[in-house]
């Protein structure tokens, strides 16, 4: 989804070139997969984190070149700003030991990031919205040298015609603000989940997929604070949804223009429904001409990765160049520690394997707007948040995990023939933080109140738990 771009000008011919070819790769992905090209019918899973390199004073340190040509390693790469960065890691098939395998290669590469970052008087961080952020650190200077920010960033702003950008978030405290261009998106830093998933079934876990955006987020919640204001429990949604706005934002309206969204709509039948929407409801931001062979729709691709959906679906091919359709599950913040972050997998992982296996579609259960309206109170809300499920019936979310959340997420993880023991590892730790109440975010909010409002040392207090290791509903106060 960082796929770069060669040039950052481009002429009305270019846009015509590149509209011309999306129109004819949309097609031609309905045939491909009329025809039965997506043969792969494999569960795999994967993830990409995005972190914060920080000085010492726990302040955003903009020296990611420098320290990706120290790191250099192809599975960590560039950010919008040049205070973050993405790591990846190979993905792995669904089965018995795929978390342990995770959380295993997850800790060996932010060791060794962690060690380069030493090495450069850094330290690298993992947390949805550094809480020490300042407004001046989000601006065009700390701009990660790639030409595809550069283009995106004038691209919003000349399809708003030049109107700057406004943030207005509301939650204990209020945020009012107005930028001249999208860098506040580099504010918001997320654990993104992948799961390639059999393509005659992919609309059923899009679906479950939306329907487990609330619970999932709820339970996870870690980015309370910006600027110093006490938002919603997870400010990045908000953030992110109004910093590459392109129309007004207006609560929880989705206009038909939004880039982040949490969608127009269930699929009826495939994800390749919202391919089609992508062509006729989004303006091309990216008209970079491609070379790649049409048969790999190279620029269908290019353009859904400047579509932002909350659960976006990707086309991809392996090394042998099959094609696979695969879910990226976005709404998880960065952090607090590893563990807690593959816990969390453990929670999508299973809970969307039960929904969609279900002999009933879950989605016929539950309209999309009430879905939507879970996702937006879990965001605002966390643990706190009430939702409606299934049933018709409203349950706080807590008790929802409890009784029937979580049983579901541990039968799912069962059918992906993960043992007993690897399910109650991670899913223990997704009880714990539910039954303690203590989220990433609520763990902030309580120490920020204990040391008087200072950013600063809670942001130190964080760090030092997080290099600790242990789960944040272990954190003390």
């Amino acid at each position: 989804m960082g796929q770069e771009i060669n040039r950052t000008r481009f002429s009305e011919a270019d846009l015509q070139q590149f509209s011309a070819q999306l129109v004819a790769e949309t097609a031609a992905l309905r045939s491909f997969a009329k025809a039965g090209g997506f043969k792969d019918a494999r569960y795999v899973a994967g993830f990409e984190l995005e972190a914060w390199l920080l000085d010492h004073a726990g302040l955003p340190k903009p020296v990611n070149e420098a320290y990706l040509r120290a790191l250099s390693d192809p599975l960590v790469v560039p950010e919008l700003s040049r205070f973050n960065v993405e790591l990846n890691a190979p993905s792995v098939e669904m089965g018995a030991g795929v978390l342990a395998a995770m959380e295993e290669s997850l800790l060996a590469t932010w060791d060794k990031c962690q060690q380069v970052a030493h090495g450069m008087d850094a330290v690298l961080a993992m947390i949805g919205i550094l809480p020490t952020i300042r407004d001046e650190d989000l601006c065009l200077a700390n701009m990660s040298a790639m030409k595809r920010f550069d283009v995106l960033n004038t691209q919003v702003l000349q399809q708003r015609d030049g109107a700057p950008i406004r943030i207005d978030i509301a939650g204990t405290d209020q945020l009012h603000l107005s930028r001249p261009d999208v860098m506040l998106e580099a504010a918001t830093t997320s654990f993104q989940l992948h799961l390639q998933v059999p393509f005659d079934l992919a609309g059923r876990y899009y679906n479950a997929s939306l329907i487990s955006c609330a619970p999932l987020l709820a339970a996870a919640v870690n980015s309370p604070l910006l600027f110093g204001q006490r938002l919603w429990q997870e400010t990045r949604v908000p953030l992110f949804e109004q910093s590459v706005e392109l129309g007004g934002y207006n609560g929880l309206a989705e206009p038909s223009v939004r880039r982040v969204t949490f969608g127009r709509g269930y699929v009826a039948r495939s994800p390749l429904e919202l391919f089609e929407e992508n062509l006729e409801h989004y303006p091309v931001l990216l008209p970079m001409p491609q070379t790649e062979s049409p048969a790999r729709f190279p620029h269908l691709r290019l353009h859904n990765g400047a579509i932002w959906r909350w659960v976006r679906p990707l086309i991809g091919f392996d090394a042998a160049g099959q094609a696979h359709v695969r879910l990226e599950q976005r709404v998880l913040p960065s952090g607090p520690t590893v563990l807690d972050m593959v816990a969390n997998a453990a929670l999508y992982y299973g809970l969307v394997h039960a929904l969609a296996r279900q002999p009933r579609a879950a989605e016929s259960d539950l309209p999309f707007a009430v879905a939507r309206a879970n996702f937006y109170a879990a965001a605002r809300h966390g643990l706190q948040a009430e939702l409606t499920w299934l049933d018709g019936r409203r349950y706080p979310v807590r008790e929802w995990l409890l009784k029937i959340g979580l049983p579901l997420a541990r039968q799912g993880l069962r059918d992906f023939g993960l043992s007993d023991a690897e399910i109650e590892h991670y899913l223990g730790v997704v009880e714990a933080r539910v039954r303690s109440g203590q989220t990433g975010a609520a763990w902030q909010l309580q120490r920020l109140a204990r040391v008087g409002g200072d950013l600063h040392r809670m942001m130190d207090d964080y760090l030092d738990n997080q290099r600790a290791g242990a789960p944040v509903h272990e954190w003390d106060l």
